[in-house]
C-alpha cells in the first residue's frame, strides 16, 4: 500500500530540483543560517571540494579527502548548518580557475583558518611568503615560523593544511629540492610546482 502511495507522487526533473536547491540556498543565506557553503570545481588536479563560511574560504579538499568525510567534518568542527550554495563561492571558483590558467599568481580571498591551530596555524600564515614558482624547504618554513628545530612539525602542518593550493603548501619541498609528500599526492604536487614554474 505505501507503494502505491509513493509511486502517486509526482517525480521532480533534475532541472526544477536544481531551482529548488538553488531558492533554498539563497533564502538560507539572506536568512543567516548558512554557516558553511560548498561547492566543486574541476581543476587540472582533479575535482576540488571548496568551503567558505561568513568570514572566508575554510576548506579546500581532493576528492581523496573523501568529499562526505569532509562535510562531515565541517559540520562537525564548525556548524551542522552545511549546504551546497555555489553562489557564496564565485570569487574563490573564479580565482582559483584564473591560478589554473596562469593568469593568477596570488590569491585575494578572505581566509577563515579556524581549522588550524597552534604552531601548524603559525605555518600556515608563512607560507604564502613563498612566492610564487619558487620553493623553500620544510627547514626554512620552521626557522620563519620561528621554531628552527620543528621540520617534522612542518611536515605535519602541511599534511593537515585545510586549505591547499590557496595556503601554498606544495611549495614546500626537501632540504635536497626533491618535492617530498603532499595532501594531493605526489602528482598533484608535481602537477602545481610545473603549472608555477612555466609562468
Amino acid at each position: 500500500m505505501s507503494g502505491d502511495l509513493f509511486s502517486a507522487l509526482p517525480t521532480m526533473d533534475t532541472e526544477a530540483a536544481e531551482r529548488l536547491h538553488a531558492r533554498l540556498a539563497a533564502t538560507a543565506e539572506e536568512a543567516g543560517l548558512l554557516d558553511v557553503a560548498y561547492r566543486t570545481l574541476d581543476t587540472p588536479v582533479g575535482e576540488l571540494l571548496i568551503a567558505a563560511t561568513a568570514l572566508g574560504l575554510v576548506r579546500v579538499a581532493y576528492v581523496s579527502d573523501g568529499p562526505d568525510a569532509v562535510l562531515t567534518d565541517l559540520a562537525r568542527d564548525i556548524s551542522p548548518r552545511v549546504l551546497r550554495a555555489p553562489a557564496r563561492l564565485d570569487t574563490a571558483a573564479r580565482e582559483l580557475d584564473e591560478y589554473f590558467a596562469g593568469r593568477r599568481d596570488a590569491f585575494d580571498l578572505p581566509l577563515d583558518l579556524r581549522l588550524a591551530h597552534g604552531f601548524r596555524r603559525t605555518v600556515l600564515e608563512h607560507l604564502p611568503e613563498i612566492r610564487y614558482g619558487s620553493t623553500a624547504s620544510y627547514a626554512a618554513i620552521a626557522a620563519a615560523a620561528g621554531s628552527p628545530r620543528a621540520v617534522r612539525a612542518v611536515g605535519t602542518a602541511c599534511a593537515r593544511n585545510p586549505l591547499p593550493v590557496v595556503v601554498p603548501c606544495h611549495r614546500v619541498v626537501r632540504s635536497d629540492g626533491s618535492p617530498g609528500a603532499y595532501v594531493g599526492g605526489p602528482a598533484a604536487k608535481r602537477t602545481l610546482l610545473a603549472l608555477e614554474a612555466a609562468a
